[in-house]
């Protein structure tokens, strides 16, 4: 039965691609609630093009002389209590967070684990995640009201019916001396990729991934590389 659903939500998809903004894991949401919890939030100013919605860089700092990257364990913010299976499910996204900023920044810097010269200090914090909701998913991708309500949403609130959704924030301070380099806050929202009716959580770990690779390449501009990947 997850098969068929799967096999349909997929097909399904490449009818919606043109209506609903693509088939993909997840996208840059139109709006977030600006609650940092790393920086004040007065220094975060809205970003354009492909940053994140709020940043802040800051203009006396060279960041491109920064050899190496000492990440943070990845913390959750998140206002409220958590039960049992949210703190487990968000210790899981935090996990999963470390592991793919270690692998995308790797590639560029020495990772290394106390602060030392020439370092860049890393803290990535969940502030909110939520699930899909597979029923809902499903119903809105496949059953023709069902993609009225959630074309319908999605012109209201740039969020489908259904889908998950995940906002993270980050900071880069120097190791040494705390001054403050960067930082940023993001919302993602799923896009109807069919794995998203399997994975409840799906879209808010592939977000994480994004995520991860789209700092990779700012740092990149940064240094004016020559091989860049975006994401």
């Amino acid at each position: 039965m997850e098969r068929i659903k799967s096999l349909v939500a997929g097909a399904v998809c490449v009818a919606l691609a043109g209506l609903l903004g693509g088939c993909g894991a997840s996208y840059q949401a139109r709006s977030v609630d600006l609650k940092s919890t790393l920086v004040n939030p007065s220094l975060l100013k809205e970003g354009t093009d492909d940053q994140a919605l709020y940043r802040y860089r800051n203009p006396k700092v060279n960041i491109a002389g920064y050899t190496k990257v000492m990440i943070e364990p990845v913390t959750v913010a998140k206002d409220g209590e958590l039960d049992a299976d949210e703190q487990e499910n968000y210790r899981k996204l935090a996990n999963n967070a470390f592991v793919y900023l270690n692998e995308e920044l790797k590639k560029d810097y020495q990772i290394v684990m106390s602060p030392e010269a020439n370092t860049m200090q890393l803290k990535f914090a969940i502030v909110d995640a939520d699930t899909s909701k597979p029923v809902r998913n499903l119903f809105s991708s496949v059953m023709p009201i069902g993609m009225g309500i959630s074309l319908i949403k999605y012109g209201a609130t740039g969020k489908q019916s259904g889908v998950g959704e995940i906002t993270g924030e980050m900071k880069f301070t120097d190791a040494l001396t705390g001054e403050l380099l960067a930082a940023a806050v993001d919302r993602r929202v799923g896009g109807k990729a069919a794995q998203g009716i399997v994975d409840t959580w799906y879209n808010a770990d592939e977000a994480l991934k994004f995520w991860a690779k789209q700092v990779r390449y700012a740092l990149c501009t940064e240094r004016k590389g020559t091989n860049c990947e975006k994401p």
